[in-house]
């Protein structure tokens, strides 16, 4: 057998200390990206990442501090190697500033959802509003038949609340997309950039 290779000869590219991942594999990526809010910026972001043949599973974009500028968050599943490519790419743009994948550094992501459940009976009401407590969650708006309820966190928390609220009914919900950033004690640690 002289074409197999040996366990000797097989090479994994090492992720950061916390995550131990092969390269080219698929899993989601957060992007962070620094851009001048200016006309059109969204839109040549979203063809370059749609031009690779990936989907944006999320995107988030807001004003920062600095006047001018938007930072964009966005949700790619994908495999690692072309996700390189496409932040090498979005670097290269001129209206971005700065280019950061996320998925391999500590990072604090959260989510926002609205959900409109049905609460029909006192005791549906009541258990809805324990399991909005038990996730610290909010309820903003009330009627004689609804609850509509905030809750903020990670993908995991938010997923887990909406499980436990789907036999009530869900008659509606709004999720926004992820923001993420990374923590800055890693930044301290590794001041290399």
């Amino acid at each position: 057998m002289a074409d197999t290779v040996g366990s000797s000869q097989i090479s994994v590219a090492k992720a950061p200390k916390f995550r131990q991942t092969r390269k080219g594999s698929v899993r989601k990526h957060i992007i962070n990206v620094k851009v001048r809010n200016e006309i059109g910026v969204l839109a040549r972001i979203a063809t370059l990442i749609a031009g690779k043949g990936y989907n944006i599973e999320s995107l988030s974009v807001g004003e920062t501090n600095e006047p001018g500028v938007s930072r964009m968050t966005i949700e790619v599943v994908g495999d690692d190697i072309i996700i390189d490519q496409v932040v090498k790419q979005l670097r290269k743009l001129i209206d971005t500033l700065k280019v950061r994948d996320l998925t391999d550094v500590p990072h604090v992501e959260r989510e926002l959802v609205l959900i409109k459940v049905h609460t029909p009976t006192s005791r549906a009401r009541d258990e809805v509003l324990r399991i909005v407590e038990i996730f610290r969650g909010k309820i903003v708006d009330v009627s004689q038949e609804t609850y509509t309820i905030e809750v903020t966190g990670d993908e995991d928390k938010i997923n887990a609340m909406l499980e436990l609220l789907k036999p009530f009914g869900i008659k509606e919900m709004a999720r926004t997309g992820k923001v993420a950033m990374r923590r800055e004690l890693f930044v301290e640690e590794n001041s290399t950039e």
